[in-house]
């Protein structure tokens, strides 16, 4: 669940892009999962992700967990990033992620891989981004 302080208690701020108007909760994250640990479809942690709702649909009656992914996803977003802007475990995030992607929710894309080889674009823009840290 997502909390003014971090999901699941935690005492760390949340990402500015997330939301924080919710009160803290004690809910363990495979509570948010129901217990299940491997998501309905596999997709790399690089995959992105972008929400097919509108700005204007009301997503209110949805779960405080797809609320958030919703409003990370207005921008496309990768898998990886969206667990950590939540501060959740990747696991955890696949498994919300594969849920919304069967309910229409979200469309996720999956990188293009030529037999598994690597992608070297892929792999050039993650090594540019490790220098710039």
């Amino acid at each position: 669940m997502v909390t003014g302080q971090g999901w699941a208690g935690d005492s760390t701020p949340p990402h500015p892009a997330a939301p924080q108007s919710r009160k803290s909760s004690l809910v363990r994250p495979y509570a948010v999962t129901g217990g299940r640990t491997a998501p309905r479809m596999k997709f790399a942690m690089e995959a992105l992700v972008s929400s097919v709702t509108s700005e204007y649909q009301d997503i209110s009656l949805l779960s405080p967990e797809y609320q958030a992914i919703i409003q990370l996803t207005r921008n496309v977003r990768s898998v990886a990033e969206i667990s950590a802007l939540l501060r959740q475990p990747l696991g955890v995030v696949r498994v919300l992620i594969a849920d919304m992607a069967s309910e229409g929710l979200i469309r996720v894309h999956q990188p293009a891989l030529e037999a598994g080889k690597p992608d070297l674009n892929l792999l050039e823009r993650v090594l540019s981004g490790l220098r710039r840290l």
